[in-house]
């Protein structure tokens, strides 16, 4: 089953699809942030136009474990996810993903100028690795 995730950000939300295993993340793209309504329903197409059957969205934690500002912004657009599709819509600890999708652009040799453009794509694909790392059933 294909898997959707989502790095919801206040300018951007990034996107990343897995194989139909489940196996390896892939980025998809950036939509622009409009609106909840508006954003869960781009959100919502490209998961019906992808055969995805479910949506992981990210969610930033505190050291305490507990939704940061935008974690709760993520937990309502995940549900705004929900009310618009029978899929299983998760929501996924995305703590130190645009870290982690810059020191994986470093390592990759990406100059430095390329680099700094945006991450929100690459950032939901290390979400959306995670997710399926953690879920792997290994034989």
């Amino acid at each position: 089953m294909k898997i959707l995730a989502v790095d919801p950000g206040s300018k951007r939300i990034g996107l990343a699809i897995s194989d139909p295993t489940g196996a390896i993340a892939s980025p998809w793209g950036v939509i622009d942030h409009v609106s909840r309504p508006v954003d869960a329903a781009a959100i919502v197409k490209v998961a019906d136009e992808n055969s995805v059957g479910k949506v992981v969205v990210g969610q930033s934690l505190d050291e305490h474990g507990e939704p940061t500002f935008e974690g709760r912004q993520a937990a309502r657009l995940a549900g705004a996810i929900r009310a618009l599709t029978e899929k299983p819509v998760e929501l996924w600890d995305e703590s130190f993903s645009t870290r982690d999708a810059r020191a994986a652009r470093i390592a990759l040799g990406t100059s430095r100028r390329r680099r700094s453009g945006h991450m929100d794509e690459l950032a939901a694909t290390v979400i959306l690795q995670s997710y399926l790392d953690a879920h792997r059933k290994d034989p």
